[in-house]
């Protein structure tokens, strides 16, 4: 038994590990959610994830990750994003996310009651410098807290270099 245990143990890791490997998605630099407690977003809870450039020169895609229950009650929802550079520079943009359509219909995919949303914010885009950028999203809503928001979080991913 013990024998068949030495050979089969390093087996199942390398399927393991070609598995993890198989998800891993490689024009993704970031790809995190953040999942909200009791959906309901605070202004005070705002959102960070860091990226790290390594390639100024080529152009990045960013997409905001977003799930929402079936009972949000808006058809849009605004946020803020607080892009800090390597410098120490931050610039602060506010963004209009659409998640439905004027006949309420979502615009997200939905599985049982929840819609997740891939929303492009910047494309082609190409960072300024190489180095460790910090993006804050929170959101800007009349509502505090904003209610039946299940995750945030952020996509950075290489572009595709059109033919």
């Amino acid at each position: 038994m013990k024998s068949a245990l030495k050979y089969l143990l390093p087996v199942m890791a390398a399927f393991v590990g070609l598995g993890w490997a198989g998800c891993t998605d490689p024009a993704a630099v970031i790809d995190q959610n953040t999942e909200i407690v009791n959906n309901n977003w605070a202004y005070t809870n705002k959102i960070n994830h860091t990226v790290k450039i390594d390639n100024e020169q080529i152009a990045y895609n960013l997409y905001f990750n977003l799930r929402v229950t079936g009972d949000y009650k808006y058809s849009n929802l605004f946020v803020l994003v607080h892009q800090t550079n390597p410098d120490k520079k931050t610039t602060t943009t506010r963004y209009e996310l659409k998640l439905a359509n004027a006949d309420g219909e979502w615009l997200g995919q939905g599985s049982g009651n929840l819609y997740s949303f891939q929303i492009p914010f910047k494309l082609d885009y190409k960072f300024p410098a190489k180095g460790t950028y910090i993006f804050q999203i929170e959101q800007n809503m009349r509502d505090n807290p904003l209610r039946e928001i299940s995750d945030v979080g952020l996509r950075v991913e290489k572009a595709e270099k059109a033919n």
